[in-house]
């Protein structure tokens, strides 16, 4: 029984080193497209259409959200280290990428409301409420809520980023999209597999 527990604990580990590596190579993708004037030009002021325009309001907030759930997460005590580093991991991820989907939308001079009023759908954001009771739990409690709500929070993102791959234009934003389809459905396989181990 302790040998299975083991190599669940081992695999777990082994699943959250290779999404740190994604991770890392990410944002150093990311940080190669804002690189140096000295650079090659970055396609994110060229070619582009509504549906990049609509791609970034609609993700800034909900990774916006993605880092306030897990900025919650690791203020608490007792929660199980597997979930704490995947939180950390989740905040380390989506906090460029925010600044980088700002940095496009000053390009094309749009703004983060620009699109407000259209029906994009809410792309499985947490209600105030559902934000509440992660701000009250506690514990081990606490991380089992964070990981349910973060798979649905995952899965909205991924559709997201999954119309921007299918109607999009702009290279970059295109590549945001298919490196966050890539990201959190690893995460989401992890994730499963630590609600699972409970």
């Amino acid at each position: 029984m302790k040998a299975g527990v083991a190599a669940s604990v081992s695999h777990r580990r082994t699943a959250l080193l290779a999404l740190l590596a994604l991770a890392a190579l990410v944002l150093s993708v990311l940080a190669m497209h804002s690189a140096s004037p000295e650079a090659a030009p970055s396609t994110a002021a060229s070619a582009f259409k509504s549906d990049d325009v609509m791609f970034a309001p609609q993700m800034i907030p909900h990774h916006e959200q993605a880092v306030e759930m897990s900025d919650d997460l690791l203020t608490k005590d007792g929660v199980d280290q597997d979930v704490v580093d995947l939180a950390t991991q989740i905040k380390a991820a989506q906090a460029p990428e925010i600044e980088t989907m700002q940095g496009w939308l000053s390009d094309w001079d749009a703004t983060e409301d620009g699109m407000a009023g259209m029906d994009h759908g809410t792309g499985d954001m947490m209600s105030d409420d559902d934000m509440m009771e992660l701000q009250d739990a506690s514990g081990a409690d606490a991380g089992a809520l964070y990981l349910t709500q973060m798979i649905m929070h995952h899965e909205g993102a991924i559709a997201m980023a999954r119309a921007e791959l299918n109607d999009g234009e702009n290279a970059d934003a295109l590549a945001l999209a298919e490196a966050i389809v890539s990201s959190q459905t690893g995460e989401i396989a992890v994730m499963n597999d630590l609600l699972a181990a409970r």
